[in-house]
């Protein structure tokens, strides 16, 4: 980067040395690796010009650091979360493609560019494709022999099980494999050498006084001229967006799946980048490059980045030359393969998967940063992102469902979203004008946070003008306490009233019934103002049906058919028999409360069949078996309608046999309870012959949530024309 950037090479050196101690030790994250990053080329490059030196822009960096550590004291690092997980991936899959597109010509030993290049246009005037194509006629045959056994080498070490559990990394195997090869190449000596222009090049000190005279320090004299202000600002920025978007991405990298802290890490790049400033240092943030080759290393914890700038420290300080014997080309094969793992055919083929609104934002992303810079890039791709998310926002911004209430009054409910802005005024006011004349509408607020004044503007005047114009009757519920100038009003029934069920006829009840458990199933419920109902219910009970279930826990019949407050009559007893106390409720149901229908409901699995079935079978009391005293007077009228002959013991049931028996049982008793009904209760028998109550038997199938309904000859004056209800 520093030979890119037009700078010092040490800064690039003192960038990584600070990177890795000081803010390896102050960042939050275990696998991020920091650095001199390549997406700060263009910006380090045109900041020193624009200052005039290199002492100068020291200063803009110093300031930078500063304004990072404000960013992070006010818990900036939120942003990282704004951007879409399409665009972090794409970041990822494009710095893949880059180092694989990038690295090719080092490994065959063509090193015209910079090694840490990663933008598309090149100081050289050359760029990545021009560069791949000229890597072609400038072979290096010692520099391109180590970078493809290099290559072979890291990928037989990743096949073979014993090498890849060995605690010596791949990485260090090619770098000393690398030495080895330059070392007896140069010996064989002719064309096979691989020369000094192809190999590491660090700054050679003698001895620590004259490593120290590298470093340069900062011209704080030029803190008057507003060009260091601007260049500050603008390092910080991008400095900031870069370390955000790599921590994000290195946290989807990393095995464990830990996330780091963006607030901290800002703080420890602010400080790291102060230090590196004083001291004549590049700018630093966390690097995916960096990061994703300690992950694939196998790291767990940031010792591994603080132990990589003491390493790098020591060696540059003390084996200069040694560092100077790595052919670049066994460096491009780490990140060559490394490019691999990170651009995998797998996340490609997962992106497309995920279908055209990930997919698009992640290709376009890739592609940008390929062709541009890592900030260009994601800031298309994001733009791209952003606009997805409007059109879906433009095309999709309510949800409609029209429902059927107890009256017969069907009722179009707009469910507005959390967040309505003016992008959704055009489709709202067109839903609002498709409304038919004398229909019924309601707008539902209830889990909205955000309306846009424009989009308010709109209801108030459909609510003042174009309702009564079309005589359509507007409904609103979540307004009144964000929006007072939308007053809450229901102008509709939505429960069962004296009128309502004066009008309610037992077939119409029934009708009622299977529409709440379709709503039911299908997970579209009624909408429902529980505290009006509250209220609304609180001076009387006009029940339209009463329900005789059993209080197995997974039958509860309000949420079953889909019912509100007040609407029926519920009796829950083991096994849904009809003893007599049950019988004075149910007389009292229809009778006084007026309930139009008694639904027997019993469902698969029951438990009080399932033991009415074995101790009937084992001939055993209940209170023999479980030892409840009281339970023998329930188990015994279900028994009733056990067939004795097809009686067979727990060992003699084959698989699925029991439950299926039981089953059956548990409908023949919904069938006995329903004639026991009219044969005991006089009350109940007389309401039946007149056609003012229906009884109706139901299973409730509790692996599906589907009730079926039935009837028998006697339960009924007419059998209920109505599909679902059959006569057996």
């Amino acid at each position: 980067m520093a030979l890119a950037s037009n700078a010092p090479l040490f800064s690039g050196i003192l960038a990584g040395i600070v990177g890795g101690l000081l803010v390896g030790m102050l960042s939050g994250s275990h696998t991020s690796v920091s650095g001199p990053a390549a997406g700060l080329t263009a910006v380090v490059a045109a900041q020193i010009a624009a200052l005039g030196s290199f002492e100068a822009f020291l200063v803009a960096v110093v300031m930078a650091g500063v304004i990072q550590i404000v960013l992070g004291i006010c818990r900036a690092g939120f942003i990282a979360a704004f951007f879409p997980s399409s665009v972090i991936k794409g970041l990822l899959a494009a710095i893949g493609v880059i180092l694989i597109l990038k690295q090719i010509p080092h490994v065959l030993g063509h090193d015209a560019d910079p090694m840490g290049d990663k933008s598309f246009i090149q100081p050289d005037n050359e760029n990545t494709f021009s560069e791949l194509a000229e890597a072609w006629f400038d072979i290096q045959p010692g520099a391109a022999l180590v970078g493809l056994l290099s290559i072979l080498l890291l990928v037989f070490w990743d096949k073979i099980k014993v090498l890849k559990k060995s605690p010596v990394p791949a990485p260090l195997v090619v770098v000393i494999f690398g030495v080895a090869m330059s070392l007896l190449l140069r010996k064989m000596g002719g064309d096979w050498v691989i020369e000094t222009s192809h190999l590491v090049q660090v700054p050679v000190s003698n001895s620590p006084k004259e490593f120290l005279g590298f470093l340069i320090f900062p011209d704080f004299s030029v803190l008057a001229n507003p060009t260091v202000y601007i260049a500050a600002v603008t390092i910080a920025i991008v400095a900031s967006l870069e370390t955000l978007l790599n921590l994000e991405a290195v946290d989807k990298l990393d095995p464990e799946q830990r996330s780091s802290p963006p607030n901290r890490e800002l703080l420890a790049q602010g400080i790291g980048n102060v230090a590196v400033g004083l001291i004549g240092g590049l700018p630093m943030t966390s690097v995916i490059v960096r990061s994703s080759v300690n992950i694939n290393a196998g790291v767990k914890t940031k010792l591994s980045s603080i132990f990589h700038g003491a390493l790098l420290l020591s060696c540059v300080m003390f084996v200069p030359t040694l560092l100077n014997e790595i052919p670049l080309s066994a460096l491009a094969a780490i990140l060559l393969m490394t490019g691999l793992k990170l651009a995998s055919p797998k996340l490609l083929k997962q992106m497309w998967g995920e279908g055209r609104t990930q997919f698009l934002p992640f290709i376009i992303t890739v592609v940008a940063i390929v062709l541009t810079d890592l900030l260009v890039g994601i800031l298309i791709g994001l733009g791209v992102a952003i606009g997805f998310i409007l059109h879906s926002n433009v095309r999709r911004p309510i949800r409609k469902v029209m429902e059927k209430h107890a009256t017969g009054d069907e009722v179009l409910r707009i469910e507005l979203a959390n967040q309505v802005s003016f992008f959704n005024r055009a489709t709202l006011d067109e839903t609002l004008r498709s409304v038919p004349r004398g229909g019924h509408v309601l707008l539902d607020a209830r889990n909205t946070d955000y309306i846009d004044p424009d989009i308010l503007d709109l209801i108030t005047d459909f609510k003042d003008t174009t309702a009564q114009a079309h005589g359509v009757q507007l409904s609103l519920t979540g307004f009144k306490e964000r929006y007072p100038q939308l007053e809450d009003r229901i102008q509709f029934v939505d429960f069962s009233s004296r009128e309502v069920q004066d009008a309610l006829t037992p077939q119409r009840v029934l009708e009622i019934f299977q529409e709440g458990n379709d709503r039911f199933l299908s997970g579209t419920r009624l909408s429902r103002d529980l505290g009006r109902q509250v209220d609304a219910t609180s001076l009387g009970q006009f029940p339209m049906a009463v329900v005789l279930g059993c209080i197995d826990s997974r039958a509860p019949v309000e949420l079953i058919f889909d019912l509100g407050l007040g609407d029926v009559f519920t009796i829950r007893i083991a096994g849904n028999i009809a003893r007599d106390k049950v019988l004075g409720s149910m007389e009292y149901s229809c009778a006084v409360a007026g309930a139009k229908i008694i639904l027997v409901m019993g469902h698969t699995s029951c438990g009080a069949v399932n033991a009415a079935v074995d101790l009937i079978c084992s001939h055993k009391t209940a209170a023999e078996a479980t030892g409840c005293v009281n339970l023998d007077s329930l188990i015994t009228e279900i028994q009733k309608s056990v067939d004795l002959s097809t009686c067979k013991t727990p060992d003699q049931w084959l698989a699925g046999e029991k439950a299926a028996y039981a089953n059956e049982v548990a409908r023949r008793n919904v069938l006995r309870t329903m004639r026991k009904i009219r044969e005991r209760s006089s009350t109940i028998d007389n309401l039946v012959r007149t056609g003012k109550v229906a009884i109706v038997g139901g299973m409730y199938d509790i692996s599906t949530g589907k009730v079926s309904f039935f009837q028998t000859p006697e339960s009924s004056s007419n059998p209920l024309p109505i599909a679902m209800a059959t006569v057996v």
